[in-house]
């Protein structure tokens, strides 16, 4: 359809040029039979002048200046006579126009002393709209084409998200028996004689599968945003992904903003007026070792607990192994509330987290960085993995765009449904360096 709207356009302006040509030299054949018949009522005062009259007079369209050898207005047709007599030097600025738009037309009536008339005109109203009327054609032409293609985007676009929403549904209705089953399954093992730690982590796993069956059946429907904190969302999300992630990933999550309780963090990494937790084997919530949270003993302890370094609910200090390294104090986090669906923000964390953890091969750092701003909150994932090529940059978002060998390539470009869509934010590649790491952005409105 847009090739032939720009086929149809193309034909139309040479169309229209030639149509333009042939109303100019139409209408300089007018001019000049109007001068020759004026120069004929001056030059035979005898004669019948009906012809020539009938010829100035039928001449209604097409402007003429008429002036003496010199230049200087003797009279005029066809222009606006109130406006003329109001504006001086309005006849001389047509006067220029029409010097540049076509060749004068003089009749000479004295060779000594030199005498002649010079006839200007200008073009008529048709001759100009033969003209500009591609470029009016032209503009219809593309808005046409804008139209038509932005509804077969939004239709593209309904029909795709229609098709997710279906197969999350079906996906979490044929999760839903197995899961069922799998939670009689435990019942049973608890009345029997295997080990109750045992039976814990298997309920762990239902629960985990409950979880991910609940998050796709809420695709597609509209989610139910409740207060929650995000900090706690965000940490208990860190948590699980650490526990699967091996001791060479180092964890840190840095809270900073007006809400943040805690004074000013003197962690590691802690933004001015934050708090800031990090570790990589045991917990975020802390535990034995150096820079331990709750009162643990070690140097640079909160709560009040002995050694070096606790200021305002921060601290500093190195991690041990299977300890913290600069942990917020217990309860040094206020709770950061804002309307979230709790699943499926915590599935956008995830997502974000595996992909850093992915990128990472085994080794590196996670950082997640949340800042309370006035107006929006701005939660940074960053890691430092291999980062993105630039030229994937614009495709990481769009279903079915993976690097990995076995991806399906729909976890970012979900996640950027949920937060855009459902929580009315925003979710983009904030920076990405070859080598050097990659740094996603979500922003949520208050």
């Amino acid at each position: 359809m847009a090739v032939a709207g720009i086929v149809i356009v193309t034909g139309t302006i040479f169309y229209s040029q030639y149509l333009a040509k042939k109303i100019a030299v139409d209408e300089h054949q007018k001019v000049d039979l109007w001068v020759a018949a004026s120069k004929s009522m001056l030059n035979n005062p005898g004669m019948d002048l009906t012809l020539p009259n009938l010829i100035r007079i039928g001449q209604q369209s097409i402007p003429i200046i008429e002036t003496n050898e010199q230049d200087s207005i003797i009279d005029y047709i066809n222009l606006d006579s109130v406006r003329a007599a109001q504006d001086k030097g309005w006849l001389y600025r047509q006067l220029k126009r029409f010097r540049a738009e076509n060749p004068v037309i003089e009749a000479k009536l004295s060779d000594t002393p030199y005498i002649a008339n010079r006839y200007y005109y200008g073009h008529t109203a048709l001759l100009d709209e033969v003209r500009y009327y591609p470029l009016v054609q032209l503009f219809i032409v593309a808005i046409v084409i804008f139209f038509t293609l932005y509804s077969i985007t939004v239709r593209n676009r309904s029909t795709q998200n229609q098709l997710w929403a279906g197969m999350a549904k079906e996906t979490a209705h044929q999760l839903g028996t197995p899961v069922s089953s799998l939670e009689g399954w435990v019942e049973m093992l608890r009345e029997s004689a295997v080990d109750s730690r045992t039976v814990a982590e298997i309920q762990k796993d239902v629960d985990r599968l409950k979880l991910v069956s609940d998050r796709f059946g809420k695709i597609g429907s509209k989610p139910v945003l409740e207060e929650k904190d995000l900090v706690g969302q965000v940490r208990s999300m860190m948590e699980y992904i650490r526990k699967r992630a091996t001791g060479k990933v180092q964890f840190a999550l840095h809270v900073s903003g007006a809400g943040v309780a805690g004074g000013p963090g003197t962690g590691v990494g802690a933004a001015a007026g934050g708090v800031t937790e990090a570790g990589s084997a045991t917990s975020l919530d802390g535990g034995a070792g150096v820079g331990s949270a709750a009162g643990g003993a070690g140097a640079g302890s909160a709560a009040g607990g002995p050694g070096a370094g606790a200021a305002g609910g921060g601290m500093a200090g190195a991690a041990a192994a299977g300890g913290m390294a600069g942990s917020a104090a217990a309860g040094g986090m206020a709770p950061l509330m804002v309307r979230i669906s709790g699943p499926l923000f915590d599935w956008v964390i995830e997502n974000l987290l595996k992909n850093a953890l992915d990128a990472m091969e085994g080794k590196g750092s996670i950082t997640v960085n949340i800042a309370d701003h006035e107006k929006e909150i701005v939660i940074d994932v960053a890691d430092t993995g291999k980062g993105i090529a630039a030229r994937n940059l614009q495709k990481v978002f769009k279903p079915g765009f993976t690097t990995k060998k076995r991806g399906w390539g729909l976890g970012l470009s979900l996640s950027k449904r949920i937060i855009e869509q459902y929580h009315k934010g925003q979710l983009f590649v904030r920076q990405s360096e070859i080598g050097k790491g990659t740094t996603f952005r979500i922003v949520l409105k208050k």
